[in-house]
Parts: structure tokens; C-alpha cells; sequence
């Protein structure tokens, strides 16, 4: 392990002493190539997983899944139980190498699992402790919370995003635009649709052939970097929102705080004092993208308490059926929807039918 930790180093030194122009733009996307296989290799070791007792497994319940990360005293603990325990009850989950505690909280008719991820910033891109096993639950969530003390939060937050990066999760950014097929023969075939800064046919064929790839189709559609070529071939990366939590904002005064609701994504709190959580709901809320479809039984009226919760990007009939039951979409005949998505109420509609948030759906079966 060390021998890829001095080899990750020897190749980030060399990137520290090489100038960043042009003519040396092949070689540095070399080098970032080079880092973010070695990268993979340390998460995922040649010859399997991480050795026996060391793993821990957390069960996936509810809607979606926030996962805590931050440094140790910043309030994490604190924030989790009075979120929890003033929404909700909080539920305790056995790990085997470790015991903690999430929550689990009600918003909106949604189940929400709250979860602290220990030790996911002490080293754990280099493979250190528990590493791979907390980046397999931290892939798992829906959203992820950093929690910074309002004190000192800009170091911290540098610190923790690169470690989440040398993982593979990209917080806050969308998939680059960049289509990318292998093929068997024809070389290199780069094409782009916006003038480069970074990237040209020869710096795509350098970092390319790292990976062994001679024969491939790019195509530009943006301004992009060696970076986000190399996040397309990896291909394991994993777009996460994120939102984060400046707390212990009772020791500062209202003209820092004016200047840290500036920040993007950002939402400062007081764990201890309860301030502000509303806000952090409700920004939660808009981040995870979830829509509530309520039920309605036939000659019923439609039942408001416990709606079925889809994601934003999958919420057809058909997911809809699927999150009912398995075998309701082998029984579909049609649906009647109330609600915004349709043009008058009710409206019949079939399985492909998008939804809306607070639509209303009757299901109707074949005989």
C-alpha cells in the first residue's frame, strides 16, 4: 500500500514542478491519469475486497439516504440527534466494527435516513482504516451534508472535498459532456463543438493511451479539462449534491452571517440552539429532488398521510407501479391522475405518463 502512496506523491510533486502551458498539457493529463488509476487501484486492490471483519453494512431504509461528513467536535453528533429526535425517533444500526447511531426523520410524508459516516476523512482516498467500506456507503447516498465549524470553515471544507474527490465523488456537479466510444480500429477520432482551452488530438491520444485505448470517438460539447476526460474513461464516478452546514453560528455575529448565506450551497445552523433548521429542511428537501404521489383507492378519497416518494428522474406510472408492487405493472390497464401533470382532472393515462409532485393516482387493473 505504501508503495502506491510514495508512487501517487513522487507523480503529485512532478505536477507541483511542472509549468502549466500548452506545450506541457499532454504530460500533465498524463500524470492526472496516472494518479486516478493508481487511485482506483488503492479503493479497489487487485485480488478483491478489504480483508475479513473489516467491513460494515448499514440496511438502506426509506426514501433516500444523507450521509454526515466532517471533522471530529464540529457538532455532527449534536445536529443528527436533535434533527432526529425532533422529527422523529432514532433508529440504531449494528456495524460490525463499529456501533453508531443514524436517524431516521419524517419530512413531507418522505422517510429520511440520516447517517454519520465515521472516519470517511482520515485518509480514507489513500486506503487508510475502514476507508473502502465507508466510500461504499458514502456512494450510496443521496445527499451528502458536510458539516463545518463556522469558525474555520474554509480549510476544513478544502480538506474534506479532497478527500471525497480522491474517491470519485463529485459533489455539487453535473456528469461532463462528453460522449465517449470505444470502437476496434480507426484510431482517434476527436471531435468538438466549442473552441478548447485545455485539450487537443494530443493530449486526448496521451491520456488515452495510459489507459491503453488507441481507438476511440470523442466528442467535446463543452470547454472541458484533462480531468473531466479522465472522469469519463474511469467511468465510476458518482454525482452527488451537496449541501453544507456552517454551525456554531451563535458565536459569530450578523455581519458574518450575512456574508456566509452567500455562499453557495450553504446553510448556517446552530446544532445546540436548534437555529435555523427549518431552513436546512427545506433546503434538503429541494436538493434530494423528491416528488410525493398520493394514492387513491377506487369510490375512496385519496389518502394524504403516507405518499408513495419517487426521485425526481423517475417518476412515470410505471416507477410508480413498481413502488407499489412488482407485479402491479404486469396488471396495468390504465391510471386516472389529479394533479398538475395532466390538462384536465381526471385524466386517463398510460404507463409512460410523467408525474408531477402531489398528483393523485388511481390505478386501474385488467379484469
Amino acid at each position: 500500500m505504501s508503495t502506491i502512496l510514495e508512487r501517487i506523491s513522487a507523480i503529485e510533486a512532478e505536477m507541483a514542478r511542472t509549468q502549466k502551458n500548452k506545450a506541457t498539457a499532454g504530460h500533465l493529463g498524463l500524470l492526472k491519469a496516472r494518479i486516478a488509476k493508481l487511485r482506483r487501484e488503492l479503493i479497489t486492490p487487485k485480488g478483491g475486497g478489504g480483508g475479513t471483519g473489516e467491513g460494515f453494512d448499514v440496511a438502506k431504509t426509506g426514501d433516500a439516504r444523507i450521509g454526515f461528513v466532517g471533522f471530529p467536535s464540529v457538532g455532527k453528533s449534536t445536529l443528527l440527534s436533535n434533527l432526529a429526535g425532533v422529527y422523529s425517533e432514532v433508529a440504531a444500526y449494528e456495524f460490525t466494527t463499529l456501533t453508531t447511531v443514524p436517524g431516521c426523520i419524517k419530512y413531507k410524508g418522505a422517510k429520511i435516513q440520516l447517517l454519520d459516516l465515521p472516519g470517511i476523512i482520515e485518509g480514507a482516498k489513500d486506503g487508510k482504516g475502514r476507508g473502502r467500506q465507508v466510500i461504499a456507503v458514502a456512494r450510496t447516498c443521496s445527499l451528502i451534508f458536510i458539516v463545518l465549524d463556522v469558525l474555520k470553515p474554509l480549510k476544513h471544507k478544502k480538506l474534506i472535498e479532497h478527500e471525497l474527490e480522491g474517491f470519485g465523488l463529485r459533489l455539487n456537479k453535473s456528469p461532463p459532456n462528453i460522449v465517449y466510444r470505444r470502437k476496434d480500429k480507426g484510431g482517434i477520432n476527436l471531435q468538438t463543438m466549442v473552441p478548447q482551452s485545455e485539450l487537443d488530438l494530443d493530449t486526448v491520444r496521451t491520456i488515452l493511451s495510459e489507459y491503453r485505448i488507441h481507438n476511440a470517438d470523442i466528442t467535446l460539447r463543452y470547454d472541458a479539462t484533462s480531468d473531466d476526460l479522465i472522469d469519463v474513461v474511469e467511468g465510476n464516478r458518482i454525482y452527488l449534491p451537496c449541501i453544507y452546514i456552517l454551525n456554531k453560528i451563535d458565536q459569530i455575529s450578523i455581519e458574518e452571517l450575512d456574508i456566509i448565506y452567500k455562499i453557495p450551497h450553504t446553510v448556517p445552523i446552530s446544532a445546540h440552539h436548534k437555529w435555523n433548521f427549518d431552513d436546512l429542511l427545506e433546503k434538503m428537501w429541494e436538493y434530494l429532488k423528491l416528488v410525493r404521489i398520493y394514492t387513491k383507492p377506487k369510490g375512496q378519497l385519496p389518502d394524504y398521510g403516507s405518499p408513495i416518494v419517487l426521485h425526481n428522474e423517475r417518476k412515470s406510472i410505471e416507477d410508480f407501479c413498481n413502488k407499489l408492487h412488482r407485479t402491479i405493472a404486469k396488471e396495468f390497464k390504465y391510471a386516472l391522475v389529479w394533479g398538475s401533470s395532466v390538462k384536465h382532472v381526471p385524466q386517463k393515462v398510460g404507463k409512460d405518463h410523467v408525474l408531477e409532485d402531489e398528483d393523485v393516482v388511481q390505478i386501474v387493473k385488467k379484469i
